[in-house]
């Protein structure tokens, strides 16, 4: 039976979020078999959990100790790299800067964006990035310890694509030219949420990512982020020690012709105190035509969307979300959801 036929079989009407253990990947056989639990996941919920996926914690601590000490840092300080001042967003993203849902006030959280980059710099002009990464100067080691969990990051992702792959019946290499190996990631500080605010204003309003999947890694023992499910119920996606949240983005659903479902999901960080998370968005190259993959197309489930290429796509609706924001708040808004 083909995606297409058992995709109407998902209702999306889940009360929890899957655990899966991706650490034993070594035989095709292992991989088929991971790749079937991703499936299962990305039918009817959009979302799951990743465990023993390699990142080591002494990277992830590096990170957080790093974002911590940044966010700390006088307002001036940190405005001085503006994302707005910089090609591609990247570089400081201040409180209240954005509004990704246009019928709340405004995001309530800080960010700090980046692209790909090598760690140690060659003397070589191949080694330059097209758009270069914007650094501050204190705290110490923040640059190392951004790029160290980047690149930790980028070889799960590389895992995980291929993974897609075989849960769609394609060839395990399929998307091994297709997906961006230069993703953007950002490191974000969730102030607590107190006191008589808004419920219009929020740690990030309801949405979906727009690339093809995001890998996050969100603080353990803080509560914020919620999923939506088919009846309409918020699901506390409660961060899990060991473990990343990867969630398919609309990019990927489209090209699946919606047997990946695309979960809209929100933060709201009411614990009392701060809480950071580090997403990491996965896309497309931007020359990359996307159509419905085959084995999600069926008489009964007939392709739902036209060709269109990667790049052009992003580029809409990153046109969309600046339009949304001039309407709701004086044209602040970002490049990604929460990128």
């Amino acid at each position: 039976m083909s995606l297409a036929q058992t995709a109407p079989s998902a209702s999306g009407a889940f009360d929890s979020i899957p655990i899966i253990d991706i650490g034993h990947a070594s035989t095709l056989e292992e991989r088929a078999a991971l790749a079937r639990q991703i499936r299962d996941a990305c039918m009817n919920v959009g979302f799951f959990y990743i465990k023993n996926h390699g990142v080591p914690e002494e990277t992830i601590d590096k990170a957080l100790s790093a974002m911590k000490a940044f966010f700390s840092l006088p307002t001036e300080a940190k405005m001085k790299l503006h994302h707005r001042q910089g090609a591609h967003y990247r570089g400081y993203e201040p409180l209240l800067d954005s509004n990704i849902n246009p019928t709340n006030k405004g995001d309530l959280y800080e960010s700090f964006m980046i692209g790909w980059e090598k760690l140690v710099p060659e003397e070589n002009v191949g080694d330059t990035p097209a758009v270069a990464n914007r650094w501050p100067s204190e705290p110490a080691g923040f640059r190392e310890a951004f790029l160290d969990y980047y690149h930790a990051t980028l070889g799960v992702a590389k895992v995980l694509h291929r993974l897609f792959a075989l849960a769609l019946d394609l060839p395990e290499t399929y998307f091994d030219d297709k997906l961006r190996h230069n993703p953007m990631m950002r490191g974000l500080h969730y102030p607590p949420q107190t006191g008589p605010e808004d419920e219009r204003i929020m740690g990030i309003g309801a949405h979906s990512d727009f690339q093809c999947f995001t890998i996050l890694w969100q603080e353990p023992g803080i509560q914020a982020l919620q999923i939506l499910n088919s009846e309409k119920q918020w699901i506390n996606a409660t961060p899990v020690p060991g473990t990343l949240v990867i969630n398919i983005a609309d990019l990927l659903s489209r090209w699946t012709n919606d047997v990946f479902r695309s979960t809209v999901h929100r933060a709201i960080n009411r614990s009392g105190v701060s809480r950071y998370s580090i997403p990491m968005f996965i896309g497309a190259n931007s020359d990359v035509v996307v159509e419905p993959i085959p084995s999600c197309v069926s008489p009964e489930r007939p392709a739902k969307y036209e060709t269109i290429k990667a790049g052009d796509y992003v580029r809409k609706r990153i046109q969309e979300m600046y339009q949304q924001g001039v309407a709701t708040s004086n044209g602040a808004t970002r490049q990604n959801d929460k990128q």
